[in-house]
């Protein structure tokens, strides 16, 4: 069921055309497409055009949301962090800096991990967003979330939900990714407390149980036949 979160009712409709066209407005009010955490590829930026037409007013974003289908109505200067946990509620990604500089809020977006504080929500439409809330399955944590609890890779917690979708990212990609890997993954998060081994060793113990998971599938599906 879609949760339609619209405050306008009557918003204008969204294309990406009409995005990369009229963009340039909310680019001037300071706000960009954000960056993915490094090491990941990044997303086309915002363009300033001679805008033959503009994106003003409300827009309607339709996206996914852990799966979910929501409807929000926003400026097109709103971003993905703002939208999410200001307009649906959803406070998963933390706001912490919200200039990019710390990837507490980090998410993925078709599975890239980006700043969430620098992401236009418009960029997310037609899009899936996943964050750290909506990894669990079954009320079982994922790998990823087990792993930082078992190897205490957790302290003040401000930044664990963004270093959990970096980690699980690089892991999504490359279960066998080694310590290299992973730091360059996690190299758009700063802990301020400093727990970056914790976290690495997580992200190793991680990778090592999707592994065994993974091979442990095979070897049943072969044995059936």
């Amino acid at each position: 069921m879609t949760r339609d979160h619209s405050s306008d009712p009557e918003p204008k409709s969204l294309s990406r055309r009409s995005f990369l066209k009229g963009a340039g407005g909310a680019a001037a009010s300071g706000v960009f497409v954000g960056e993915l955490a490094t090491g990941a590829k990044p997303v086309e930026p915002t363009r300033c055009l001679s805008s033959e037409e503009t994106l003003e007013g409300d827009v309607e974003v339709t996206f996914h949301l852990n799966g979910e289908s929501i409807a929000v109505t926003v400026e097109p200067r709103t971003t993905l962090l703002s939208a999410m946990r200001d307009r649906i509620g959803h406070t998963a990604a933390k706001s912490v800096c919200e200039q990019g500089n710390c990837g507490a809020c980090t998410v993925l977006l078709d599975d890239e991990p980006v700043y969430s504080c620098l992401t236009l929500a418009v960029k997310a439409d037609g899009r899936e967003v996943r964050t750290a809330g909506g990894l669990a399955e079954g009320g079982e944590l994922s790998p990823v979330q087990a792993a930082m609890v078992d190897r205490d890779g957790m302290m003040c917690g401000f930044c664990t939900p963004g270093l959990v979708m970096s980690v699980t990212a690089c892991l999504e990609k490359n279960p066998r990714a080694d310590e290299a890997e992973v730091r360059q993954a996690c190299s758009g998060n700063l802990c301020r407390c400093g727990t970056y081994p914790h976290v690495f060793q997580a992200a190793l113990d991680a990778g090592r149980k999707m592994v065994a998971s993974s091979n442990s599938g095979s070897g049943s599906a072969g044995g059936g036949r």
